[in-house]
């Protein structure tokens, strides 16, 4: 009985006069390919169905995608050193191996940097980080890029510019890599204020000291812990937990610089907060007067001296 595989063998050698073992290897890689595809959407949808986490069902569908991939390729190569001899293939892939690693140094450098992201993580899916010149939240991670959703550059903050940025994966191996939310889920911010020599700026320094407090995101003992967690596994260690005022004097006054933890994401909104209630404080005082650079322009005939500076 003629199958549908045997009419396309006999189609094949006859009218593109391929060899049989040539044959072989084009038929058995159209089924391997066709297989990896009905696997892959199957247990894809059976994922989507299972697993209600967004990351979790995320990371489940990478891993698939990459270990069928993987199993075709290896099936495939079997399929093809079967059909044309080990020792002929041999010396074809050594030649093609050869001629790949110069051709293709960017796309096997990017290959690399993908095993690192796979192998030592130092970053996963929606970690906030900044590579290079550029910053955002992973969002993807593949064999040749991630990507990312940006911040900063023409906003004047830690805030979404709304682009996505496709980096590199062998860039990892080119440029320092920053994650703010890998240990904890927390950075140190700092916020000058600065007061005039003649204020209060004991007072001043008491006041913000209760602002910052009120503000600062460890305030509980599962934060703390978080941070004693991460102290534990990366050598980190943190002293004092709870905002502090520090104190220095500078050119134009009294500088008092808040410095209190918030979250990666919170930057901007845990200033905004903090500014509005030290406006609040400082308003209706009249010991407490904001600094700022000032200017002086010596005139010396209103200050009592002749024309000539005599």
């Amino acid at each position: 009985m003629t199958t549908w595989l045997d009419t396309l063998r006999v189609l094949f050698e006859t009218h593109l006069g391929l060899k049989p073992h040539v044959t072989n290897s084009l038929l058995g890689t159209g089924v391997v390919i066709l297989g990896y595809w009905l696997v892959r959407i199957l247990v894809g949808r059976l994922l989507e169905r299972r697993i209600e986490d967004v990351s979790r069902r995320y990371a489940a569908t990478k891993t698939l995608q990459y270990t069928l991939g993987f199993v075709a390729f290896l099936v495939l190569l079997r399929v093809w050193v079967a059909g044309t001899g080990m020792g002929a293939m041999g010396a074809y892939l050594g030649i093609l191996s050869a001629g790949l690693a110069i051709a293709l140094q960017d796309p096997l450098t990017n290959l690399a940097g993908w095993l690192f992201l796979v192998v030592r993580k130092p970053f996963v899916v929606g970690d906030r980080v900044e590579i290079g010149e550029h910053a955002g939240d992973v969002i993807d991670i593949r064999l040749f890029a991630f990507s990312v959703v940006e911040i900063r550059n023409w906003v004047r903050a830690d805030q979404s510019t709304g682009r996505i940025i496709h980096i590199p994966n062998g860039w990892l191996f080119q440029k320092a890599v920053t994650n703010f939310t890998q240990a904890f889920s927390f950075v140190w911010h700092e916020i000058p204020v600065v007061v005039t020599f003649e204020s209060d700026w004991r007072l001043a320094k008491e006041i913000l000291t209760e602002i910052a407090t009120r503000h600062a995101s460890i305030q509980s003992e599962a934060a703390a812990e978080e941070v004693r967690r991460a102290a534990r596994k990366y050598l980190i260690f943190y002293h004092q937990l709870t905002p502090i005022v520090w104190t220095r004097v500078v050119d134009h006054g009294v500088e008092l610089t808040i410095r209190y933890p918030t979250e990666a994401r919170g930057r901007r909104g845990s200033e905004q907060a903090i500014w509005e209630d030290v406006l609040d404080a400082f308003s209706p005082r009249d010991d407490m007067d904001f600094a700022y650079p000032t200017q002086r322009f010596f005139d010396h005939r209103t200050e009592g001296k002749g024309a000539d500076g005599a």
